[in-house]
């Protein structure tokens, strides 16, 4: 690997650090910043309230960072047409997105009359962690989701952030679940809060940990990218 190369990758490195450093702040800043505005605000007493600021909170960020960084320039100047088209195709993806994991999650076993605005608030931030990034970094570009997502697709830093953060966010989603039916009768067993949880966990844990795993395979990454 040539030295301009080596630079180019590991200031990279150091933005997607940074970045994430930053997300996972605006995360812990949802659980207690709204108390000094909200009276008996609690991420567990008012569980929709804070999935609505989180959620809100992190999806700026992300698109923020998208017109600051942008990680994946087009190769030509696009027209102003082409840009609004783009952006109501990703708010389509998205709303879609909030639709599928909805209903995965009624067939997982989530109420399917009862507790909808909870059900629909917890695909809002699973897709928030998960496709909102992918959106703001891949564009709706479906092949390019395909190549990011298939095995060893992953051919820069951002597509392997998000493979990680998306796996990670799932993954602690899913575990989150294993409590509910438990009965130990505690607050943060009521539908969604410990699948949200798990969630934000593992996405906050996926911010953290793919920068590091990055750094660490950053050679091979600059090989398949070149």
């Amino acid at each position: 690997m040539a030295p301009e190369e080596r630079t180019v990758k590991e200031r990279d490195i150091r933005t997607l650090f940074y970045t994430h450093l930053l997300g996972v702040f605006t995360i812990v800043a949802t659980t207690f910043v709204p108390s000094f505005f909200l009276e008996k605000f609690s991420v567990l007493e008012t569980h929709l309230t804070w999935l609505g600021i989180c959620s809100a909170s992190v999806a700026a960020l992300n698109v923020g960072f998208y017109f600051l960084i942008r990680p994946n320039p087009p190769a030509k100047r696009n027209s102003v047409s082409h840009k609004v088209s783009r952006f109501l195709k990703c708010c389509v993806y998205f709303l879609v997105s909030c639709t599928l994991f909805h209903l995965i999650t009624v067939l997982y076993g989530a109420p399917l009359i009862e507790s909808v605005l909870e059900t629909f608030s917890f695909a809002v931030i699973l897709s928030t962690y998960t496709t909102l990034p992918c959106l703001c970094v891949l564009g709706p570009n479906l092949h390019a989701w395909q190549r990011v997502f298939s095995k060893n697709g992953a051919s820069s830093i951002w597509d392997k952030s998000l493979q990680i953060t998306t796996l990670t966010s799932v993954a602690g989603a899913w575990l989150g679940a294993f409590p509910l039916p438990l009965d130990w009768d505690r607050p943060w067993q009521v539908w969604p809060i410990s699948c949200t949880l798990g969630a934000t966990s593992g996405y906050a844990a996926g911010l953290l940990v793919s920068p590091l795993w990055i750094y660490r395979n950053r050679q091979r990454l600059t090989r398949k990218g070149s």
